[in-house]
């Protein structure tokens, strides 16, 4: 291929202005399309990536068998940090613990910041490969009046990276930044944005001896990193043996060690930190969420969406550019005539693919450039990096390929011209088996579009339906607040004087306490439940003020809910359950359980006797993901989350939080959402990815039309003669309609036998993570055929409308 090639490309089309845009424009949607969504790919794949020699670390996770239903965890005890450091083939072993249970929130420049911190064991920077671009450090780590924070941690607190030496005040104490390390990347499962060290005076004592000693049990999560070449086997099997005979741990219930047979009280597993993201078996816990993650099928299903989006709109330029090689026959025979060789005339062809598809590559990434903004809110990812140099070399590379894979069949259909029956005005048209395959890359457009159709109904009709699901009381007048660093109304009085002030304002209709709002799970824990005569079981617990349900407006299935006016502040022998723990405790009825006695084992493992006092409704602690869990309910005001209940309207409610935090808490930042909000986060995955299938469902309906268009002009182009033949022998307008129909219908109907069964497939994968499903059916099938079927009819109505008017007259002349 020669510069003379690609000239005389360029010169073919732009002498074309319309061929040209609309070729390139098609292709530039697909290629932006395609780019953002492989980016996204490719994002998800990277996570932890930037950590050097990444496939040499790995987490520690653990599963307590305690719980009958136990999911794992990727925090482990801290007492398995020593026994780490010593096991065969280990090079360093890091753990940590969150600075404080949410976000730690510090005092800068007179400002409140609050932001991602740990507090971590001398070898984290070692384990993770964080390299100080500032200061020392290892000295950071070490003293306990300094600490560690990143660039652009550096920039948030004080505005400038350049910030050792620059102090923060948490709680009343300041501390001094040592050194400033590299911003880790936003796919990262262990984000931070300052580190602390062991002896940090930022840390309570008990928690500065757990990272040393681990005696007491509590669990942190822990990062091992291997020699190259060393197995880790006897790693975890060393791991293994220490929570085996740990004292803290075997320290179980006769009655559980029964349950148990001869199975571990915890087994310990390796997982590598490259994988950490796709691992879905984490739950989260009472110390910390999991972190981000995502879901392997989920992505690899969008990488396939946007090589399908990108296929389809190249079999477009395919179409239409095999439409142009034969309405260009005459030049391509007059070329062979003059002495054109086969390479020569494939050489022009192909240089002409080519600048079609870097053309569309380059306005794909501007497209891509203008979009990644909404794009990135879309996925709820930071996605800045996403068009970095080397993903626009691998878009422009990707771009060759396509050009040259669209080359092939126009080239082929050039190639077989035949210069004299094209010169002599007897061959001007393709060929039967040229016409097939342009037809079957049609049928794979409209069958892409109705399988992806009938994906985008069942995941948004679903997640509609999840949305719609009564959480078992009305949210619509309830806010949530966040209480921070572990404040609660038992303990602190700046937390009751918050509640005293709200409950005086008229704009308040009451405050309850719990652990956690309804529908999230930051604080979840379980107890075991023993009846005489019924296996234990395991019940996971709520601890909420005696206001809770009246607050909530909950009214109690059997028997009574708590009331302020019976129960005290911590009462300890009352339980309200909900019916599944009732059915599981072996009560015929929800009634059968009011005043029957129950006991639990406390984590010190002493016994605590319980009074079922009520059996509440189901309330929707889970998203339907999750089948509905034994609940037990319990009075204690030592939880660090408020629920307000607004007297009228909701944002007065809130203006009046807002006008009393600043009183009594001046140093934290007041975290607020609605409590509906806090319900719809449990489906935020869901609606992101009926977001992101919509979309790339319109994509391929509108090539699909496209497609569809280009094919129904060819055919009346040329039938035009057999039409008006027709006419001439009494056929009505509707007759030439009826024609036009079936020509695009067959296509159409062989697409939905192509495409559906696919689409359906898909779905049926997606909802088979509920356990409760819309009442639908298959009504995605039929509405995704109804609705592909109606963007084919109205992509060829022109044409079929061009045909019925037909004069024969200009025709046969």
């Amino acid at each position: 291929m020669t510069r003379q090639d690609f000239t005389i490309g360029w010169r073919t089309l732009v002498a074309d202005p319309v061929y040209s845009p609309v070729v390139v424009l098609g292709l530039a949607i697909g290629f932006g399309s395609c780019l953002l969504l492989l980016g996204f790919v490719r994002y998800s794949w990277q996570y932890n990536a930037h950590v050097p020699h990444v496939e040499q670390v790995y987490v520690v996770k653990q599963r307590d068998n305690r719980q009958p239903t136990a999911p794992w965890f990727d925090q482990v005890p801290l007492l398995l940090h020593a026994t780490a450091l010593k096991a065969p083939g280990v090079d360093s072993a890091a753990a940590w613990l969150p600075t404080r249970p949410q976000q730690l929130t510090a005092r800068a420049g007179g400002r409140l910041h609050r932001h991602d911190s740990l507090t971590v064991t001398p070898e984290f920077a070692r384990t993770l490969g964080l390299v100080a671009v500032r200061g020392d450090l290892d000295a950071a780590l070490r003293r306990p009046d300094s600490f560690a924070v990143t660039e652009a941690g550096a920039l948030a607190l004080f505005g400038s990276a350049d910030a050792v030496g620059r102090t923060i005040d948490v709680d009343g104490q300041s501390v001094r930044v040592g050194a400033v390390v590299r911003t880790p990347p936003a796919n990262t499962t262990i984000p931070f944005e300052t580190v602390f060290g062991p002896t940090s005076s930022l840390a309570p004592p008990e928690i500065r001896d757990e990272l040393v000693t681990g005696s007491r049990g509590w669990w942190g999560r822990m990062l091992v990193r291997v020699r190259p070449g060393a197995p880790v086997g006897p790693i975890r099997a060393a791991l293994q043996d220490a929570v085996d005979h740990a004292a803290v741990l075997q320290k179980i219930p006769a009655a559980t060690r029964a349950r148990l047979g001869g199975r571990k009280v915890m087994d310990v597993e390796l997982v590598p930190l490259g994988e950490a993201y796709f691992d879905r078996d984490v739950a989260a816990n009472n110390l910390a969420r999991p972190g981000p993650r995502g879901d392997k099928t989920v992505v690899a299903g969008l990488g396939a969406i946007a090589l399908l989006i990108l296929l389809l709109a190249a079999i477009n330029y395919v179409n239409l550019a095999t439409a142009r090689v034969v309405r260009r026959q005459r030049e391509i025979a007059m070329r062979k005539v003059l002495g054109a060789s086969p390479r020569r005339i494939a050489m022009q062809f192909v240089a002409e693919a080519l600048l079609v598809a870097l053309l569309a590559t380059s306005l794909g990434l501007l497209f891509a450039w203008l979009a990644l903004p909404l794009f990135a809110e879309l996925v709820a990812r930071d996605l800045g990096g996403l068009l970095s140099p080397s993903n626009v070399a691998a878009a422009l590379a990707l771009g060759v390929v396509v050009g040259l894979a669209s080359a092939i069949h126009p080239v082929w259909a050039a190639l077989r011209v035949a210069p004299h029956g094209a010169l002599t005005g007897r061959q001007d048209d393709e060929s039967v088996r040229a016409g097939r395959v342009r037809k079957a890359m049609t049928v794979l457009q409209i069958g892409a579009a109705m399988g992806l159709a009938c994906v985008t109904l069942a995941i948004t009709w679903q997640t509609r339906y999840a949305l719609a699901q009564s959480p078992g009381f009305d949210p619509s007048s309830l806010l949530i607040v966040d209480l921070q660093g572990g404040a609660n109304a038992k303990d602190s009085a700046a937390v009751r004087g918050l509640i005293a002030a709200l409950k005086a304002n008229g704009a308040v209709a009451g405050v309850a306490i719990s652990e956690d709002a309804v529908g999230r799970h930051d604080a979840a824990w379980s107890r075991e439940v023993r009846r005489p005569g019924v296996a234990d079981v395991r019940v996971e617990m709520k601890s909420v003020s005696p206001d809770f349900f009246e607050r909530y407006g909950i009214q109690p299935v059997a028997g009574r809910l708590f009331d302020p006016r019976l129960d005290a502040d911590d009462a300890a022998e009352p339980l309200v359950v909900n019916a599944v723990t009732a059915r599981r405790l072996g009560f015929a009825t929800p009634a059968a359980a009011i005043g029957q006695m129950v006991v639990f084992t406390n984590f010190d493992d002493s016994v605590v006797h319980k009074r079922i006092v009520g059996v509440a409704p189901e309330l929707r602690f889970h998203s339907l993901h999750e089948a509905p869990a034994a609940v037990g309910y319990e009075v204690w005001i030592a939880g660090s989350t408020l629920t307000v209940k607004a007297a009228h309207a909701l944002p007065e409610a809130e203006a009046a939080v807002r006008a009393s935090w600043p009183r009594w808490f001046p140093d934290a930042v007041l975290t607020v959402h609605r409590a509906a909000d806090v319900l719809a986060a449990d489906y935020a995955e869901d609606r992101r990815l009926a977001r992101l299938v919509a979309i790339a469902t319109g994509i391929a309906l509108a090539i699909s039309a496209f497609g569809t268009y280009a094919l129904a002009a060819d055919a009346a182009q040329k039938r035009a003669r057999e039409i008006v033949l027709r006419k001439l022998y009494g056929a009505r307008r509707r007759d030439i309609a009826v024609l036009m129909l079936r020509e695009i219908g067959v296509l159409t109907l062989a697409g939905a036998v192509a495409g559906l069964p696919l689409g359906a497939l898909a779905g049926e994968r997606y909802l088979s993570s509920f356990v409760e499903r819309a009442p639908f059916g298959y009504w995605n099938v039929a509405l995704a055929f109804c609705a592909s079927a109606c963007v084919a009819v109205a992509a060829m109505a022109q044409h079929a409308w061009g045909a019925m008017r037909m004069s024969p007259a200009d025709v046969l002349r």
